[in-house]
């Protein structure tokens, strides 16, 4: 076990920080959050009402974004952007997704393929992921990896514009986000 029981709630337009050091299990509990690995036992409640971790409907209200970025490499910048819309069952139209590839620093790689784009800049795109998503739990690991000074920016920003709607955040990190007066908590993980 990387982690004995955990109580924590978040409310909505709030983030909670996951923080500690490599190996204590930051990843893990994301994934287990995200459905995507099996906690030994688990009892999640999402809007007052338990959580099935491994449901659509859960995966439905759930934006996830690991140290594995899930880009189609072989597809453009612009065509993995309408294939997370159309995975969510948004439309996105040209000027939306020239806007959000604009706003993370990709317009001039639009039509290049995800392979040829730097460690960076698939991170840049997987924020330009996050600008599109409807979902109102964003997980997020260690999402400032790789990024520059100006792309930190744009994380915070749109972080911040998630929890402004009222989304909810859980963040496992080394490297806290100025949220500029957005509530947020520690957890912290031995």
């Amino acid at each position: 076990m990387l982690f004995g029981p955990l109580d924590f709630t978040v409310d909505s337009g709030a983030a909670l920080y996951v923080l500690g050091p490599n190996g204590c299990g930051k990843s893990t509990l994301l994934r287990s959050l995200a459905g995507l690995s099996e906690p030994i036992a688990a009892e999640v409640y999402w809007r007052g009402e338990r959580a099935r971790l491994n449901s659509v409907h859960w995966r439905s209200q759930v934006a996830y974004l690991g140290h594995k970025l899930g880009h189609k490499e072989e597809l453009s910048v612009e065509e993995n952007l309408e294939l997370a819309s159309a995975l969510e069952g948004a439309r996105s139209s040209a000027s939306q997704c020239t806007a959000v590839m604009e706003r993370v620093g990709l317009e001039r790689r639009r039509k290049l393929a995800v392979k040829r784009l730097s460690q960076g800049q698939k991170q840049r795109l997987a924020l330009a992921r996050l600008c599109r998503s409807q979902r109102r739990l964003w997980l997020l690991d260690e999402p400032s990896a790789a990024l520059d000074t100006n792309a930190k920016r744009v994380l915070t920003e749109i972080l911040s514009e998630h929890l402004r709607s009222g989304g909810v955040a859980i963040v496992a990190t080394h490297d806290l986000i100025d949220l500029a007066g957005a509530r947020s908590a520690n957890l912290q993980l031995a």
